[in-house]
């Protein structure tokens, strides 16, 4: 399952392991790597989260997600046009995709993600010529120093009073530990793609930590033309004002001219993404922007407080104009409250719809966590990428709980002989206080000690003292060798206390539900009224909890046609929807006989004008394919 890669750009040798990401009851916190803000230890929200994308193993017939395989080999009306393994492929490496349309010859660039981070480099992206689609070269890499690439990977071309080429936009999260971390944008000058060119790296909302001054980590980047001038808004990762806009009309000196956030905007704020002292739920994860209707509107995906569409008319002074609200009960499952998790958005061709991909990773949720330590129910969270609770029998992880200390391996910064237990877990649910090092190792470790569950509560002051969330970051050891296949929970310090002070022996039972996978909203871009959902079935089937990998979509490009889009679906594939006023309907999928983890998703023209679409898979490369059926024209 563990691979050791070289990393090209780097000369060392790292591991690529198992991820785990820990995320709340109704909504899954951002995969990032985020470092969640300071803020109250009495909250179950503030999981250390990796946008893993689902474990990887790469082994046998589970090539996608936590030993879970896929779904069964499948196409309707889609055609595999090419297919490039880029040439150091490991399990979880590829991120986004973006392509160039070029009158000599188009691109592709993927972004590496975070297994590519080494001491001495970082990730980066490839560079892949796809002028003979059925044929994508790997042409060349750029590496992005301290930094890897997530979400935010765009090209275009821009022309402006001091710049004029193609424009190459990625994001930049870290690979180092705080205070010792780097992060921002990075702008590149890809017009000539066997020898680009570096305009700025690591620019960003920057600030001073432990001494230590550098850009925030960010995770993702958009950047558009707006008259003669060039704006880049970028996602900052360690601020509750996340919404940072730079001038980079002169893309070698970037400047920020506006910083704002949900507090900004009352109007975005409800009870569902529970005003401004929400913003852990309510957070910033992905935007567009786009002339529409006669103004620049930029369409911000901000999970729970859903879709929100500022007018920039004027960048350096955004102004609210309006959101959605995510109906109740949930209309795929009907749970109420509903999920949340507002990822991606994309307007349409004609601007008259937009649609939303909902990500969300945890299929399940906790409806109860009780104990003989305490009265009645108290919150909490159940971790994703661990076992599912919903596959215990009678959906319960329950048992005698033990507290265990921090749980941190050998190897631990400051603790170099590994954190003794307080208790043997041989048998029974660790009971483990966050902090000092990482989530999935604390969890891996009480597996490895014979625990058969795990509950982590939150730490004085609920600062995440954790050094990042880089798998091969040297100073945040992990258990190598070991894939969580335990049944975890997430509690507030209070709870934690509780269960480490009741009299002995302490019980506790965790209860969950299925509550289904991420799915697609289809909205009316005037009224921002949702006019119907789409979701693979297998993503709302219970029984399919536990056996085919991650079945929620993760990005949405939407086609020439006004009336098609295209859904990158992890482990569920390629699908392709029509939409009208009457709702969506899938027409078109793929998934391959081996399985695909797909993450970002571009459309682009072939030198014939036919409509093709690259795709990234995670544990491969990149995919290039084209709807056969009928309607697109």
């Amino acid at each position: 399952m563990h691979k050791t890669i070289l990393v090209r750009g780097t000369g060392l040798l790292v591991m690529a392991i198992a991820l785990l990401i820990l995320v709340p009851m109704a909504s899954a916190i951002p995969p990032g790597p985020h470092d969640p803000l300071s803020g109250p230890a009495d909250t179950p929200l503030e999981a250390d989260a990796l946008e893993s994308g689902g474990v990887t193993d790469g082994e046998g017939p589970a090539q996608h997600g936590i030993a879970f395989g896929h779904l069964p080999p499948s196409s309707l009306s889609v055609e595999l046009v090419g297919r490039l393994r880029v040439s150091d492929a490991v399990p979880g490496l590829i991120s986004d995709v973006g392509v160039l349309d070029r009158p000599d010859g188009d691109l592709a660039f993927l972004g590496q993600f975070s297994p590519g981070c080494s001491p001495d480099g970082g990730g980066g992206v490839y560079i892949i010529d796809i002028s003979d689609p059925s044929n994508p070269t790997e042409v060349n890499f750029i590496v992005t120093p301290g930094t890897y690439v997530g979400e935010g990977v765009q090209a275009l071309h821009v022309e402006t009073l001091m710049f004029e080429g193609d424009l190459l936009v990625v994001n930049g999260e870290s690979c180092g530990t705080i205070p010792n971390r780097i992060g921002g944008f990075s702008l590149y000058d890809v017009s000539d793609p066997l020898h680009p060119v570096t305009l700025v790296e690591n620019a960003g909302d920057v600030r001073t930590v432990g001494g230590v001054t550098r850009a925030n980590q960010i995770h993702s980047a958009f950047a558009w033309k707006q008259e003669n001038r060039a704006y880049v808004v970028i996602v900052d990762d360690e601020e509750v004002d996340d919404v940072d806009i730079f001038d980079i009309t002169d893309p070698r000196n970037p400047v920020m001219i506006a910083e704002v956030g949900l507090p900004d905007w009352p109007g975005a704020q409800d009870a569902q993404s529970a005003g401004i002292g929400s913003f852990r739920a309510s957070f910033f994860h992905d935007v567009v922007v786009k002339h529409v209707r006669g103004h620049w509107l930029m369409l911000l995906s901000y999970w729970d407080a859903g879709y929100i569409i500022l007018n920039v008319d004027d960048p350096a002074n955004p102004v609210f104009v309006n959101d959605t609200t995510f109906t109740d009960p949930d209309p795929q499952t009907g749970i109420s409250p509903p999920e949340g998790n507002a990822h991606q958005g994309e307007w349409n061709t004609n601007n008259k719809f937009f649609l939303g991909a909902d990500e969300d990773f945890s299929h399940s949720r906790i409806t109860s966590f009780t104990s003989s330590a305490f009265a009645g129910s108290r919150p909490a969270t159940e971790g994703a990428f661990t076992r599912p609770i919903v596959t215990l029998p009678g959906d319960q992880m329950s048992g005698e709980v033990v507290h265990v200390g921090r749980g941190c391996p050998p190897g631990t910064p400051g603790l170099p002989g590994g954190d003794p237990y307080l208790a043997d877990p041989t048998g029974k649910i660790a009971l483990i206080e966050r902090g000092v090092c990482r989530v999935d190792s604390k969890i891996a470790w009480a597996q490895l000690n014979g625990a058969v569950g795990a509950i982590v509560y939150n730490n004085v002051g609920g600062i995440l003292t954790m050094g990042g969330a880089n798998p091969v970051n040297a100073g945040s050891p992990v258990v190598i060798g070991t894939l969580i296949n335990i049944p975890a929970v997430f509690v507030e310090r209070s709870t934690g206390l509780l269960l480490r002070d009741g009299v002995p022996p302490v019980t506790a039972t965790a209860t969950a539900e299925f509550n289904g996978w991420g799915y697609v909203h289809l909205f009316d871009a005037d009224t921002l009224q949702e006019i119907d959902t789409y979701a693979v079935s297998e993503g709302i089937d219970p029984a399919f909890a536990g056996c085919c990998g991650n079945l929620t979509v993760h990005e949405i490009a939407t086609s020439r046609n006004p009336r098609f889009a295209y859904l990158s679906y992890y482990d569920a594939g390629l699908r392709v929807i029509r939409f009208d006023e009457g709702g969506i309907q899938e027409v078109g999928h793929y998934v391959d006989a081996n399985g695909n983890d797909f993450w970002g998703v571009q459309i682009f023209e072939d030198a014939m004008g036919r409509e093709l679409v690259a795709t990234s898979d995670r544990d491969d490369g990149l995919w290039i394919f084209r709807y056969t059926g009928p309607g697109l024209g």
